[in-house]
Parts: structure tokens; C-alpha cells; sequence
């Protein structure tokens, strides 16, 4: 039988997680070192690591007084191969002060590890030492030569230079002559030595900052050489990047030549109440004088990043807020305009401007802008249910899945101190620049252009753009075809093909985002008949307007996520963003791509996210579809005197009705399990191995086997933690009937479906939440051990092939058997 209506509400479990003691070994550097001729490696790198050293004892030397600030030292740069990656932490040194501050990316063409230490000057033998002992000494136990770990990985020592600092694309460095607005990565503690050098040199400073954990981000316009003597003078600079501007990202949309209907809306519509969740838009401002916005957008939810703006939509960006006002807040009016019945709106609106009436901002930490957007909107109405919209993005200094200062800030203000996080949607960004769309590239050029900033973010919930819409009736596009197939990836949404596999699935879902025509070999391009309806931003001369993309996809997010909040203000913001990617299904298109191997369905997944979400199934479940909402917390971490060490694991036991399951045998079921947790980011690029990487921790679930026993499974936990810090597929996640397997293991949203017999199912009844390694565990020193994990784990059981009640059987299991464990 297909499944019955969705009229019963998924069922929340608060806590409910036995906490068992766990191990996540550590591992030391895998593998064998390169084969070094020892007296020979070692006389090279101690020429190299000498001239280095004394090439910066001159120039220490040479230091001017009016900039000199900080702890005198010098930045060296390690050439390390790429196999031996994992040896970069080894070359910091806490007791000496050595810091690694800079790992720069590896390219095809140079598959080459450079990372670039600061040596305080008092320490400047450390590393020649290390050398001489790798020479001329051996390990008392195995006889191998000292520091062969690192020593042997070690290919080139060179004295540093600011392009060393560099972390963006090569390609982006400047040339020597060329001015700049440079992101300016600072040491801890830094700042004020940094700013004393930049006024000293007359180099402007912007004044907001970012800051994260060992990092503070500023913002400084010169030229490389003069950026060269603030690193020659001072210890601040840990890392240097690009500054990133944001391009106009906004297609000029066409309007809908119809009007008159809004009239008849409004009379059937019913505003949402002033406690009632908000839609809180970071974009151009919006024109609440649309009749269709006025009594959702109140005039004090209005609000600007720069008193001069004004809170207004303008034409310069096309009126882009106030379309995003109006999708947002109804979706898309097509569909209701020419309905009869009420429209109840459960949520509001409010807009932050972010974007400047003309031109583009000055340079500024975009970062710093949202984070001050979001923060007038929460001082303004302290306490109220919101969801922060965002579809702004920059192409600018994208690095396959590499977080930039713009998406840290991100993930930073999601999970704001881990006690109230917040939720944000963010879209994945469209195809533009000057090449057009031809039919001939669909959808190769959409895998292989990427993401947009800041949607490399980890925590926030990111769109892409699908489409069902597929008919042209508008006589003067006659002969004129649909590009994408209906249920297929809009012919503008970006993906994250192209990403480096450690970086989380972008994007997480996708929603309507409209569609292209084309005729004949010509380039496609949006029309009306394609396209979605939603306000104009100038309603006195007219009140409709054509609008799609991922813009469009990412309001119809927010506008979803605001009706979770709506029906269940109780839930946390993990809990609503887990439930988005666990309402998502692919469409018939999008599952028969996912037919082949496992590299092909974790392509498939970086296409379409988890799918296109739906209200209904985000908070009701069915009888035959019963839905379980957990909400617990753990510990990544403990400390054992002191040492750090991996904390514990939650046993969850899952309430199945046994004997019903048993009962239908070989009848196929499924379970669907969605994992969401927020992470602290960690941002500096130092190349997120270990020590550095640059999420606080991971969490990951397992689902119990029907033939093991509790013991076994611990066991199986353990081994699969194990495996993951040594980066080897086990067998945790892969195979056993799961879909996506180790695919889903990326990020801070992990999701997968098993499928199965319902006799096999029966005896599944117990999942585990255990933690995996992060930057808590690896930097003791900042003190994050004590810290708790809160995730929201939520599992569906679904069969449906039988007539059954499951969720009635699960509900009164669990009230005979609270607490749950």
C-alpha cells in the first residue's frame, strides 16, 4: 500500500541517549618514510635549514624600530609531499613557540606541501637540531634513526616570503606594484602589533574584525611590499588572502505583464500574529508599500548595515530583496494568485540591508557584515523564533570546498557558542560571468562550476535550484524547448562536483529555481513562462515580477524552515535543519542517477543535495511512516589528569514494535537516518590535518546489526573510529544495505536510508552517536575539552508495502518502556 495520509505528528524524544565509555585511539603518522641516503638528506636539509636561519638573523637584524613590534623570529617554509601530509603538525612546537601559521593549497600542477612555522628567534636551532639528532644518532628500541618521522618527509627548508603567507589560488597573488585589499590573517594576541606596523606605514585598516579560535581576520589595503615589511618587523601574520568582493550576482528578470489579482489575495489572506516566527532577509532591503508585504513586514523589522542607506529596495540590484520578500513570505504567488480559497501565513518577515543602494561596498569583512546584520535584527526583537536568509555570494577566491573568512563567520554565528545556535540558509549560486548557457554543456558545466562563498559553510543549510517547470505557452517563443527535464537541477544552480571529498555536500537540498528555453544550437536563457511570480520591488507601477535561480530556492528554504518553527517552536535549530535534509527525496529524474556505483551516487549527491523537502513530511508522520525526533547532547571529550582523551558515545534504543516487524517477514522496510549537529570552525589554513582541522569535532551514527549483540556493536564503533582517523573506508558505513555508505560521512549534516525486511529490522534496535577527533581534541590548549556536543538524530521507519500501524506500536512502546535506553 502507498503511504497512508500524513496527519499524525513525528514524535520527539528528549534525550534519551545511554552514555557509554568510548575510546577513539590516536594514531600516529601512517605509513613508512620516504628512503633518504640519511647522511646525505640530513647535510641538505641542515645547508638549507642554515641559510634560512641565517638569512633571517640579518634581517632581524635590519629590523626597522618604528614598526618592530611582537616576539623576534622567523617564518620558514617546509616543502613536504603530498603522501606525507599528515607530518605538517609535527612541525609545530608548543613548548619552543613554534606555530604552524600557513599551509598553501596543493595544485595538479605542483603536488607539493609548502608550509610556512614561525620560529621565535631564541628557538631558531630547534629544527638544525632536529637534523643533526636524525644524522647522527638512533631510537634505542628499534634502531632507526631520531626524528625519521619528520625529517625523512622534509624535502626543502627555505627562509619565507610574504608570497609563503599566501593561501588563496596562486594565480590571485598581485603583482609587486599592484594595491590591494588583503584578508590578513592575525596570530592570537597580534592585533595591536599589527595595527601599530599598518599606521606606521600608512596602510588603511578596516576597523571590523572576525575572530575565531587562534585567529583574529582584519582587513588592510598596500601593495605586497609593504605587507613584506609588516611581516619582516612583526610575529602578527599568520596568513594572507584575497580580500573577496561580492560581483553582482543578480539576472535582470523580466516582468509578468499581469496584474490586478493581488487585490483578491489580500482579501483572502490572514497575516500571521507579531509573536509568530520571522524570515529574516540579509539582501537589498525591501519596499514594505507592496500591499503584499505591508502587514508581514513592520516598519521598526526594517533595518540597515549603514544609517545612510536607507532600509529600501533599489533598481540597482533589480529589486532583489523585495523579491525575495515575496517568495519568502507566500512562495511562489502564481500559486495563489488565481486560487480561491484563505491563505493563513504562519511566519514574518524583517530585512537587514547589506547590499548598498548603487555600487558595490566598500571593501569590507563580509563576515563582519552579516554578523552585524544578524545582530541589529536579534537586538531589535530579542528573543523572537527567526531564520536568517542569505542568497548573496561571491565567486571570488573559491578553493574547491576550502572555508573562506565569509563562510567561518558563517559557521561561526550558526553555532554561536554552541548554547543557542542559529539557523541560516544560504544559496549555492548561479552560473554567470560572460559565457552563455548552451544546451550542448547541460548539466557538465553545472558539476564544474562550483559553489559559491560562503556556502562552503558546514553549519548553515544551503540551496540549490531544481525545476519542474517545463511549459512554454507565450506565442513568441514558439518552437522554443524547456532545457532541463522536469525534476531536474536548474540549468543556473552551482554544485560542489568539484570539490575536494573531505568538504561537506553542497548543496543540501534544492528547490524550484525555474528553468531556461532554448531554440535550436542558440544559448538557453530564463523566460516568464519559466519562472516563478513573486513582488516587485516599485508595486506602483507594478506588483508582479519573474524571479528563480538559486534565489528563489533559497526563500522557499527560509520560507520552509519558518513553517517548522511555526508548528514546533520547541524544537532546537539543529533539530529544523535536520529535519529539512530528512523531508528531502530525490525526484524520479534525480533517483535514476543514482542507479550506479558509489562514486557515482556521491557525484549525484554534490548535484542534488538530499533533494527537495517538503513541509508535510518534515512534521508529520503516517501510520505506516512513523517518524522519531531526538534531541540529546554528549561530551567529545574528557580529561584524564592530563591528557585528553575521546569522550563518550549514546546508545540509543530504538522502540521498534519486534513482534509486528517479525510478523511481515521478507516484506521490504525502510529506515531513513538523519544526523545534524553545528561545529566551531577553526579557519586558519594550515591545512586541516589533524592538529588543524577545522572542525571543533564530528559525530557520526551507526545503525546495530540484526545478528550482533550490544558488545559487538561497541566494538564495531570503536574499530570504525579507529579507521577514520587513519582515513581507512571500514566497514561502518559502507555496504550492509545503506545507499550513500561513506558518501554521507562529510560535514555536519549526515544522512542515509537502509533498506531491508522487516524481519531483518526487527532485531536493528539500537543506534549509536559517537564522537570522531576535531580540533578540541587536538589543541588542549584552548580549553574546548569540557565543552558538550548537542545533535538532533532523526529516525524514520517506513513500510511501505503493509498494512500497518507502526507509529502507533512505537508510541505505545515508548511509554511503557520511558526512559528510552
Amino acid at each position: 500500500m502507498p503511504i497512508g495520509p500524513r496527519d499524525l505528528p513525528h514524535i520527539h524524544i528528549a534525550g534519551g541517549g545511554t552514555e557509554e565509555a568510548y575510546t577513539s585511539p590516536r594514531r600516529p603518522i601512517r605509513g613508512r618514510p620516504p628512503a633518504r641516503i640519511r647522511a646525505e638528506h640530513a647535510e641538505r636539509l641542515l645547508l638549507a635549514v642554515g641559510q634560512a636561519v641565517e638569512a633571517a638573523r640579518a634581517n632581524i637584524a635590519a629590523r626597522e624600530a618604528a614598526l618592530e613590534s611582537g616576539e623576534r623570529g622567523v617564518y620558514l617554509e617546509f616543502e613536504i609531499p603530498v603522501e606525507d601530509r599528515e607530518a605538517v603538525d609535527s612541525l609545530e612546537n608548543k613548548p619552543n613557540g613554534i606555530e604552524l601559521v600557513a599551509v598553501q593549497p596543493v595544485t595538479a600542477e605542483d603536488p607539493t606541501i609548502s608550509a610556512t612555522v614561525f620560529v621565535p628567534e631564541q628557538a631558531a636551532n630547534f629544527f638544525e637540531n632536529k637534523i643533526e639528532a636524525y644524522r647522527d644518532e638512533d631510537t634505542p628500541l628499534r634502531g632507526r634513526p631520531k626524528n625519521e618521522g619528520l625529517v625523512a618527509r622534509i624535502d626543502d627548508i627555505r627562509l619565507a616570503a610574504v608570497f609563503s603567507l599566501f593561501t588563496d589560488d596562486a594565480g590571485l597573488y598581485p603583482a609587486d606594484d599592484e594595491e590591494i585589499w588583503w584578508e590578513v590573517w592575525l596570530r592570537d594576541g597580534r592585533s595591536a602589533g599589527f595595527r601599530w606596523a599598518a599606521q606606521a606605514l600608512d596602510i588603511q585598516v578596516q576597523e571590523h574584525t572576525i575572530n575565531f579560535p587562534e585567529r583574529e581576520v582584519v582587513l588592510a589595503r598596500s601593495r605586497p611590499s609593504m605587507m613584506g615589511r609588516i611581516v619582516a618587523n612583526t610575529d602578527a601574520v599568520a596568513e594572507l588572502r584575497i580580500a573577496k568582493d561580492i560581483a553582482s550576482i543578480f539576472v535582470q528578470m523580466r516582468a509578468i505583464e499581469q496584474v490586478d489579482w493581488a487585490r483578491n489575495l489580500l482579501e483572502r489572506m490572514r497575516p500571521a500574529p507579531r509573536t509568530a516566527p520571522v524570515v529574516c532577509l540579509l539582501d537589498s532591503g525591501a519596499n514594505r508599500a507592496h500591499p503584499l508585504l505591508e502587514n508581514s513586514l513592520a516598519e521598526n523589522d526594517q533595518y540597515t548595515f549603514r544609517a545612510e542607506w536607507g532600509v529600501g529596495d533599489s533598481a540597482y540590484w533589480n529589486g532583489h530583496g523585495t523579491q525575495m520578500a515575496g517568495m519568502a513570505l507566500y512562495g511562489d504567488l502564481q500559486q495563489l494568485l488565481g486560487g480561491s480559497g484563505g491563505v493563513v501565513l504562519t511566519h514574518r518577515l524583517e530585512t537587514v540591508k547589506i547590499l548598498p543602494p548603487a555600487g558595490q561596498n566598500r571593501p569590507e569583512l563580509y563576515g563582519a557584515i552579516t554578523e552585524t546584520g544578524m545582530g541589529l535584527a536579534e537586538e531589535g526583537s530579542p528573543g523572537r523564533r527567526r531564520t536568517f536568509c542569505m542568497a548573496v555570494s561571491s565567486e571570488i577566491g573559491l578553493g574547491r570546498g576550502r572555508p573562506s573568512s565569509w563562510s567561518a563567520a558563517v559557521d561561526k554565528l550558526c553555532y554561536n557558542g554552541g548554547a543557542s545556535p542559529r539557523l541560516l540558509v544560504l544559496a549555492a549560486g548561479n552560473l554567470r560571468g560572460p559565457d552563455p548557457i548552451l544546451p550542448a554543456d547541460y548539466p557538465d558545466r553545472n558539476d564544474l562550476v562550483e559553489c559559491e562563498s560562503p556556502a562552503q559553510a558546514w553549519n548553515a543549510i544551503v540551496a540549490g535550484a531544481c525545476t519542474d517547470k517545463i511549459n512554454i505557452v507565450d506565442n513568441q517563443f514558439w518552437g522554443w524547448r524547456p532545457l532541463a527535464p522536469a525534476g531536474e537541477l536548474c540549468p543556473s544552480s552551482r554544485t560542489s562536483g568539484i570539490w575536494d571529498r573531505q568538504w561537506p555536500v553542497r548543496p543540501d537540498i534544492v528547490f524550484e529555481g525555474g528553468n531556461f528555453a532554448y531554440n535550436g544550437n542558440n544559448p538557453a536563457e530564463p523566460i516568464d513562462d519559466l519562472q516563478l511570480v513573486t513582488t516587485h520591488f516599485r508595486p506602483n507601477i507594478r506588483l508582479f515580477d519573474a524571479f528563480g535561480d538559486t534565489s528563489s530556492a533559497t526563500a522557499l528554504t527560509a520560507k520552509l524552515t519558518a513553517g517548522i518553527l511555526a508548528a514546533r517552536p520547541d524544537l532546537w535549530p539543529e533539530t529544523v535543519r535536520g529535519l529539512v535534509v530528512h523531508s528531502a527525496e530525490w525526484t524520479r529524474a534525480m533517483r535514476a542517477r543514482f542507479a550506479g556505483s558509489q562514486t557515482m551516487k556521491a557525484s549525484m549527491l554534490r548535484r542534488y543535495g538530499w533533494g527537495v523537502p517538503d513541509l508535510g513530511r518534515a512534521l508529520w508522520s503516517a501510520s505506516n511512516d512513523a517518524t522519531l525526533m531526538i534531541e540529546d547532547e554528549l561530551f567529545p571529550l574528557r580529561k584524564d589528569g592530563s591528557a585528553i582523551k575521546s569522550g563518550n558515545m549514546n546508545m540509543h534504543r530504538l522502540p521498534w514494535p519486534r513482534d509486528d516487524l517479525r510478523a511481515l517477514g521478507g516484506l521490504d522496510v525502510e529506515i531513513r537516518v538523519t544526523l545534524s549537529y553545528f561545529i566551531e570552525p577553526n579557519p586558519g589554513e594550515r591545512g586541516w590535518a589533524r592538529r588543524h582541522r577545522y572542525a571543533s569535532h564530528g559525530l557520526r551514527f551507526a545503525l546495530k546489526r540484526s545478528l550482533e549483540t550490544l558488545g559487538q556493536f561497541r566494538q564495531r564503533i570503536n574499530k570504525a573510529a579507529e579507521d577514520e582517523e587513519a582515513a581507512v573506508a571500514g566497514p561502518m558505513a559502507g555496504g550492509d544495505n545503506w545507499l550513500l555508505g561513506p558518501t554521507r560521512d562529510k560535514g555536519s549534516m549526515h544522512s542515509d536510508i537502509w533498506r531491508g525486511t522487516a524481519a531483518e529490522l526487527a532485531d536493528r534496535d539500537a543506534i549509536g552517536i559517537y564522537p570522531v577527533g576535531g580540533w578540541w581534541k587536538e589543541k588542549p590548549q584552548l580549553r574546548r575539552w569540557d565543552r558538550s556536543a548537542r545533535y538532533a538524530l532523526i529516525v524514520s521507519l517506513r513500510a511501505h508495502e503493509a498494512e500497518i500501524d507502526l507509529y502507533t506500536a512505537i508510541v505505545n512502546r515508548i511509554a511503557a518502556e520511558i526512559p528510552v535506553g
